[in-house]
């Protein structure tokens, strides 16, 4: 089972890089089903922003059902599985194109952002027998009653476990621009190296707390289904990260000391404070706060409750949100943007004392102030000042040693 971003099939000398890959795994004796995202991202002719942005200048005051919406949103890897098919045939490999829904993909009816219910891949498995590269179309599904649905942010990373799950894969490759899952944003810390192996814990955390590998819907149904992952490049020949339950873990060398595997961010925060010169808990306003949150629709982090105060962080696209929602409070509101969250992650850190002392040790080298803490088995993340965020990552990368 194959997977190829957006930016692996955009032009034709990348879909070329494709076409080895697919013939790396023929050549291995497999036979291969190939998931595509849309051609490019957002400006590119076939993009599926570039086709949203199309229909919603068309009455631009008026947003789009979310049935037709869905029904646009497929084009976009339709489009890009009949080309990629097409490159595969002009290479002398037989191959054919199918949409999610052909591929046995059934979902329920949550338009734009649809679960998968089941996956019936009878189709696929009569293709694959007639020695085909099938082809996938990413993202999408069917319901029930044959409405095309689209599976929200990762769909094309969720549609391939899910259809390796269902073959039966031995693994599911998916393919980006990096050589796998980094221990660090590089365009932050130029240190930063590919990790050749992880747990789908790891993995999961990495992309919960702002890595952009691989969406962690599809490493959940990886890590229950325990297919092993692979995070490699399109454009390179090295092996990249391999995600797995952590049995062959001993097959690499780990040094005792590392217990963190690597670093995560989210630029772009808000902190909020909420005051009281009452307790909190006894007056009921903590359930308040949180039903508001709930009731707007506004997702909170890094959560502290105490008799006197209530703090957490929010997306900056929702600040204004936030402040209009607690008025109704009547409590002191201590709220300000520009901060990041950074955090490092591992699983080798559950139960092992002194690593919230070096995380604090190394920012506190650097200078950096900590505005606030969460943590759990395998992460500990820092609110810091998001002009302090890459500084901060470079701090804890050299303090955990992870260019090493």
């Amino acid at each position: 089972m194959q997977k190829f971003g957006g930016t692996s099939v955009a032009t034709y000398e990348e879909r070329e890089k494709v076409v080895e890959k697919v013939r790396e795994g023929l050549a291995q004796g497999f036979k291969l089903v190939v998931v595509v995202s849309a051609m490019g991202r957002k400006g590119a002719p076939y993009a599926t922003d570039t086709l949203v942005e199309l229909a919603q200048a068309v009455g631009a005051e008026k947003r789009l059902n979310p049935r037709e919406l869905d029904l646009l949103m497929s084009c976009g890897e339709i489009i890009s599985a009949v080309v990629m098919a097409q490159t595969l045939k002009t290479a002398g490999i037989k191959a054919v194109a199918i949409s999610g829904g052909q591929a046995g993909i059934i979902t329920d009816q949550n338009y734009n952002n649809a679960g998968i219910i089941e996956v019936k891949p009878e189709n696929m498995v009569k293709l694959l027998q007639a020695e085909e590269v099938v082809v996938v179309a990413g993202f999408q599904g069917v319901t029930k009653e044959g409405e095309v649905t689209t599976l929200g942010r990762g769909g094309s990373d969720t549609t391939a476990v899910a259809l390796g799950v269902a073959l039966n894969a031995e693994e599911v490759e998916i393919f980006t621009d990096v050589d796998g899952v980094m221990t660090a944003d590089p365009r932050m810390v130029p240190e930063a190296r590919p990790l050749k192996i992880m747990t789908y814990s790891e993995v999961c955390e990495m992309a919960h707390l702002g890595a952009k590998v691989v969406h962690p819907r599809a490493v959940e149904i990886a890590r229950a289904a325990r297919i092993p992952l692979r995070i490699r490049s399109t454009f390179s020949i090295e092996e990249g990260t391999l995600i797995t339950d952590g049995s062959s873990l001993a097959t690499v060398e780990i040094k005792g000391d590392k217990v963190v595997t690597g670093l995560a961010h989210i630029p772009n925060v808000a902190r909020v404070n909420l005051i009281s010169e009452k307790n909190l808990n006894q007056e009921g306003m903590a359930l308040s706060v949180f039903q508001l949150m709930a009731d707007a629709k506004i997702s909170v982090d890094m959560i502290q409750v105490s008799p006197d105060r209530i703090s957490f962080i929010v997306d900056e696209e929702r600040f204004e949100d936030v402040l209009a929602v607690l008025k109704e409070t009547k409590l002191t509101i201590d709220a300000e943007k520009g901060y990041a969250k950074v955090a490092v992650v591992g699983a080798g850190m559950r139960g092992v004392p002194g690593v919230m002392a070096r995380v604090i040790s190394g920012l506190y080298r650097a200078g950096i102030p900590i505005m606030q803490t969460t943590d759990s088995h395998t992460n500990i993340a820092c609110l810091v000042k998001k002009t302090e965020m890459s500084k901060a990552m470079r701090a804890l990368h050299e303090e955990f040693d992870l260019g090493e």
